[in-house]
């Protein structure tokens, strides 16, 4: 299978972000009761689609039918502005009904047809349990040291804001964590 290395890069890091997902501390299989609580967060996760896409499609994980593969395969092919419209891409897959509802909450974001498109390849490759070839940990710039996903090259601009610093990325996780513990029950520190 040929695949472009955007899409070699995504694939790698949206199965270490599903294997970050499944288990808990202890090794119990807690997947489908994060994928729930992921779910529920569409809302506030489809702000950050663009920039961490793998973090975002996990929502759709199984909400795909693939009725063409020669379609999703020749998707896989495209660069990230190549991709056709959304609905040229639906016409070959079917999404179930709890799907149907979380897409509708991504299509309201300006790049939430492109987001689906990802989406949907990446949960064909995730189906298909394609194996990364040889070296695709470095194509896909995976930082061994801390299995965090993919590691930006010194000086790259995560928001594409002008600021290359790690800061605002980490006052926004952190923003997201404490909202996050906020809505289960948890006093705020400040």
């Amino acid at each position: 299978m040929t695949m472009t290395p955007f899409f070699l890069e995504l694939h790698a890091a949206y199965q270490s972000e599903l294997d970050d997902l499944a288990t808990d501390s202890e090794g119990r299989d807690v997947l489908q009761q994060r994928l729930r609580e992921k779910r529920r967060e569409i809302g506030f996760l489809a702000q950050m689609m663009e920039l961490s896409p793998e973090m975002v499609a996990v929502v759709f994980h199984r909400g795909f039918q693939f009725r063409e593969p020669a379609v999703m395969e020749q998707l896989l092919t495209l660069e990230a502005d190549e991709f056709p419209d959304w609905d040229d891409v639906l016409a070959s897959v079917q999404l179930h009904p709890w799907a149907q509802d979380l897409a509708a909450v991504v299509r309201e974001q300006p790049a939430g047809e492109w987001f689906l498109t990802v989406a949907a390849a990446l949960e064909y490759l995730q189906g298909r349990r394609v194996a990364l070839p040889a070296g695709a940990g470095e194509a896909a710039d995976i930082d061994e040291a801390d299995g965090e996903g993919p590691a930006r090259a010194e000086g790259e601009d995560p928001f594409g804001d002008g600021d290359t610093d790690d800061a605002e990325a980490d006052r926004i996780n952190e923003e997201a964590g404490a909202e996050w513990l906020a809505e289960q029950g948890f006093d705020r520190k400040e």
